[in-house]
């Protein structure tokens, strides 16, 4: 296995850019609803109205074909990235085992999905070990090249290969969105929140749409 770099700069720098071209950032009306007198006082960004996250099918690290309709009734927390990301997925994943403790009962009705943008190299089995080793009800998705793309289209996610200086073909790291898309009961999406948003924080959005 190749040894992998930390995401660059300008990847950092666009990690809440949520598409690729024509973007949408945080800064849109859109994303600063939860500023206003209406609505849930979420500590992220409201995202209610969007319809992100919508037409998507991807396989579990069981076999399992899944879209979002397959977790109704339960909140949804939704990040993309890839098994070898040296340190904003881990590190994103070990918080979000965090927010599951925080949450204690309340976390049997909380889903956290973790979609790899990097299929070539993240089997099934290679998840499963990944993903389940932050918290054994994490699950990890895959798709084909396109349904990986698709996937990331529907939630406005940017994703792309970065090679590596030795031209090798496994040599290369992924710039990707490093956000956490929060959907609730009803399979809509709530908030977008930075990956670095404190667990409290996290904790804090979750239980307003458990509510809700």
């Amino acid at each position: 296995m190749m040894p992998t770099k930390e995401p660059t700069v300008s990847g950092r720098r666009r990690a809440l850019r949520i598409a690729a071209s024509g973007a949408l950032v945080l800064s849109m009306p859109w994303a600063l609803a939860a500023c206003g007198d209406k609505g849930p006082a979420f500590k992220g960004s409201d995202i209610t109205g969007t319809h992100l996250g919508k037409d998507w099918t991807l396989t579990d690290f069981n076999g399992q074909p899944r879209t979002l309709a397959s977790f109704a009734g339960k909140v949804v927390v939704v990040f993309f990235g890839y098994t070898q990301c040296p340190d904003v997925c881990p590190t994103s994943l070990a918080e979000l085992a965090d927010v599951m403790h925080k949450l204690g009962p309340d976390a049997d009705k909380v889903q956290v999905l973790f979609i790899t943008v990097d299929p070539g190299r993240d089997t099934a089995e290679v998840l499963k070990q990944y993903a389940t080793a932050f918290d054994p009800r994490f699950l990890a998705l895959r798709g084909t090249a396109e349904e990986t793309r698709k996937a990331a289209a529907a939630f406005k996610a940017y994703y792309a290969k970065v090679p590596g200086k030795s031209g090798a073909a496994d040599d290369y790291t992924m710039d990707h969105t490093a956000a956490f898309y929060l959907f609730d009961t009803k399979g809509q999406a709530r908030v977008l929140a930075n990956h670095d948003a404190s667990a409290d924080d996290l904790v804090h959005d979750i239980k307003i749409l458990l509510k809700s």
